[in-house]
């Protein structure tokens, strides 16, 4: 079998719900799992090890929540947009159903980014919020997400609903590198990125590691709950496919 057979068939069996559902209980726990433990050994690390920052002190310990959770929020997002351009293109229900399943979770996760930051903000700026270009495009982010879920309750026919939804994330994915570039394109409070690909970081390796292993902890671990979340959207739509309830009845046996 080709390379492009291969990859043609791996593809359309993602497809399936049934396919995902029946691999994916495995992979949901050890997500979970490995994200725990990162998440664990990340925050023991970085919050009751490393030392104060020259500068912030203790303050800064919150990086180790807050970095991961405004990269995962962006980085969920652009999955998202990925799926509805699937949506759009193929008329896939397992990318709609992604895009039902992860869309609550990317919006607690940039509510979660947004709230560390104005904590972080407080002792460092003077004020937990200001009217950056970095803090307002976050917000249109987490407004995006926001969006993502009403409009699909606003609208009656789940087809339809389908489309605008993966339109709308298609369309959206415009605030991504707004957010990205943000501290170069505009003026802002916010620091230059201390970590970017293909260049050596400008953070100190004692902060930097625990920072990595807190933030593959967190992606692992959202991971593992987008899965759970996909698993329930199938079973709500395949509630009367003959293979879900003969799953079901072999789990009650």
């Amino acid at each position: 079998m080709g390379l492009g057979s291969w990859a043609k068939r791996a593809f359309h069996r993602t497809g399936s719900p049934r396919w995902f559902f029946a691999g994916s209980r495995r992979w949901m726990i050890g997500l979970y799992t490995l994200g725990i433990a990162l998440i664990l050994v990340g925050s023991i690390w970085g919050l009751g090890f490393v030392p104060p920052e020259r500068y912030q002190g203790d303050s800064f310990r919150i990086l180790f929540v807050h970095v991961p959770a405004a990269s995962l929020a962006q980085t969920m997002y652009i999955a998202i947009a990925v799926a509805g351009l699937v949506y759009l293109v193929w008329r896939m229900k397992m990318a709609e159903m992604l895009i039902a399943a992860a869309a609550p979770i990317g919006m607690a996760v940039t509510a979660a980014a947004l709230a560390t930051g104005i904590i972080w903000g407080m002792p460092t700026w003077g004020k937990g919020w200001v009217w950056d270009a970095r803090t307002v495009s976050t917000l249109v982010l987490l407004l995006l997400f926001f969006g993502l879920q009403a409009l699909r309750q606003a609208i009656a026919h789940p087809e339809r609903a389908a489309l605008a939804v993966s339109l709308l994330a298609v369309v959206g994915v415009v605030n991504i590198p707004i957010i990205k570039y943000s501290v170069e394109w505009f003026t802002t409070l916010h620091q230059p990125p201390s970590i970017e690909i293909g260049k050596r970081p400008t953070i100190a390796s004692v902060y930097l590691w625990p920072l990595a292993v807190n933030a593959l902890g967190y992606y692992c671990f959202v991971a593992g709950v987008v899965i759970a979340a996909l698993r329930v959207r199938i079973v709500e739509r395949e509630a009367n496919a003959e293979w879900l309830r003969s799953w079901l009845a072999k789990q009650e046996r």
